[in-house]
């Protein structure tokens, strides 16, 4: 039975217990075994996060026995799915009766995770691909365009598109078309992570499918593409609390601003040789589109020329605004460039930090490695009209955490300056910091 495997993987919670199971599966296919290359098989589609199902409903069984297990007819299932040939409630009537044609131990334990996309057997796709890279089981692996740190970059000169660094949630919207027309559009993380809702956002994108496909008139976008770009809302915590929350949605109001587009096939690659000038070219052909979109936006931008003294004051006042304006800070691409799906220096993000005086109101224990030690000051205090309130948990050696934790008692009381990026504020009109780290004690405020 293939769900064997996956009672194997459970029985210990150790990463070289999970890997040497894998092998043992490998060397099995290898050696000819249906079972475990039916395993490796289906393990691969259930991670390959270039393959959804659609199905969020897979019901469980209960005491089937002695079935036939037609491990044939369910990856044509699965292939059916993956392509929408059959969605909504076909696809639900399909899993409903091929469910009782399994014995409820396989179906329950491995055929429903991989419709899930889930096998609940603590492993990763570098778990897989750790023991069966080069071979056909290996998952690919989801990549996307990322951005390096400008600071000390020689890169830092000529003509450069400026845009500005948006406080929300990287999104990757992927609009596939299959071979019976159907068009199926889904939201990933930035590390191939699926999205669940935002729903009204992908409905309009599948609406107008067609339309920005025959208006982005190149050739290689009309099997599916993607669009890259970032989902805001009112508050970056509670965006993120609503991304992948199951119950209780309230993500309607967050726009997806764009700011690239590639083709399927080309992001499946992981690169695009058009370079930025021209992908922008496509985004202005297909505006009057997004402009119908009531959740859609291009993101604004700026040209500027940083070899001359003009480009760089443009630059300098450019980073100001945007930062007045709320934003994170700026974002520097080159026009030349391709799309590719690493961290280049083809896209360069400036990022202001600020600092914050705070005193420090708690003292909290590490766990892990810091049992016994300095984990976070808890810190409090008022900037600019704002309350404040933070655990600064980072900017500490190991020497620190001890001599911190020593002292405990008479660390609470006193002021400590902390870097951050920028001030937030939380669902309850109080305010924290994003990214913050502890720069020194201020015993002189």
């Amino acid at each position: 039975m293939s769900s064997s495997w996956i009672n194997k993987l459970n029985e210990s919670d150790s990463r070289l217990h999970k890997e040497d199971v894998i092998r043992q599966a490998l060397e099995a296919a290898t050696l000819g075994s249906v079972n475990a290359q039916m395993f490796l098989g289906l393990t691969h589609a259930c991670y390959n996060p270039f393959v959804t199902f659609a199905v969020r409903q897979v019901p469980n069984t209960v005491g089937i026995t002695d079935a036939t297990n037609p491990w044939t007819e369910f990856n044509d299932l699965l292939h059916l799915l993956s392509t929408r040939e059959i969605t909504g409630n076909a696809a639900r009537d399909a899993i409903a009766h091929i469910s009782t044609q399994f014995d409820s131990d396989e179906w329950n334990n491995f055929c429903a995770p991989v419709i899930r996309r889930d096998l609940r057997a603590g492993i990763s796709e570098k778990t897989i691909n750790k023991v069966v890279k080069g071979t056909k089981y290996q998952i690919p692996v989801f990549g996307c365009q990322l951005a390096a740190n400008s600071e000390g970059r020689p890169e830092m000169r000529g003509v450069k598109r400026l845009e500005p660094k948006l406080d929300g949630v990287r999104v990757l919207m992927m609009a596939i078309m299959s071979d019976s027309g159907e068009v199926t559009v889904v939201s990933y993380s930035r590390n191939g992570k699926i999205f669940e809702n935002f729903s009204h956002i992908e409905d309009q994108v599948r609406d107008n499918y067609t339309r920005i496909v025959r208006k982005a008139a190149t050739s290689n976008m009309y099997i599916g593409f993607v669009l890259d770009g970032e989902v805001i809302g009112n508050s970056f915590q509670e965006l993120m609390r609503q991304a992948r929350r199951k119950e209780n949605v309230q993500a309607e109001d967050s726009v997806f601003n764009v700011f690239d587009i590639i083709p399927l096939t080309a992001f499946r690659e992981g690169v695009w040789k058009y370079p930025l000038s021209m992908r922008i070219g496509v985004l202005d052909r297909i505006r009057p589109i997004i402009d119908d979109m009531p959740n859609v936006e291009l993101l604004p931008h700026l040209l500027v020329d940083l070899d001359t003294s003009e480009g760089r004051d443009q630059f300098h006042r450019y980073c100001t605004d945007m930062v007045t304006d709320g934003f994170e800070g700026v974002m520097i691409k080159d026009l030349v460039a391709p799309y590719e799906c690493k961290r280049s220096t083809s896209w360069m993000k400036y990022k202001p930090t600020i600092t914050v005086d705070l005193e420090v109101v708690d003292v909290e224990e590490g766990t892990g490695r810091n049992k016994g030690r300095l984990g976070a000051l808890v810190c409090q205090g008022h900037d600019d009209g704002r309350d404040i309130s933070v655990n600064v948990g980072s900017g500490f050696s190991d020497d620190d955490r001890t001599d911190l934790w020593n002292d405990r008692d008479l660390v609470i009381g006193r002021k400590v300056e902390i870097l951050c990026d920028v001030i937030t504020r939380n669902m309850d009109g109080t305010y924290s910091l994003r990214f913050p780290r502890f720069v020194r004690f201020r015993d002189d405020k």
